[in-house]
């Protein structure tokens, strides 16, 4: 693991994440101590559409205007 000032990480911030999505893991010192760790973010999976399909259901009230005694309810 490659250990980089806080100037030169400011200086190379380009340069470091590239190294970074190669794969390499930096970490960045203040004082000659760790401070912060650069790493590569992990790749998902693209969604599947449908995945939950049949799961949840929809009434067919659901856009209809509520009832006065729960929106009264709400404005209490």
């Amino acid at each position: 693991m490659t250990e980089v000032g806080v100037h030169e990480a400011k200086a190379h911030l380009s340069r470091l994440l590239r190294r970074v999505a190669a794969g390499e893991e930096i970490t960045i010192t203040s004082g000659g101590r760790p401070a912060a760790r650069l790493v590569p973010v992990d790749a998902h999976a693209p969604r599947e559409i449908g995945f939950d399909a049949g799961v949840l259901t929809v009434p067919d009230d659901f856009d209809e205007p509520l009832p006065d005694t729960l929106i009264d309810a709400f404005e209490q």
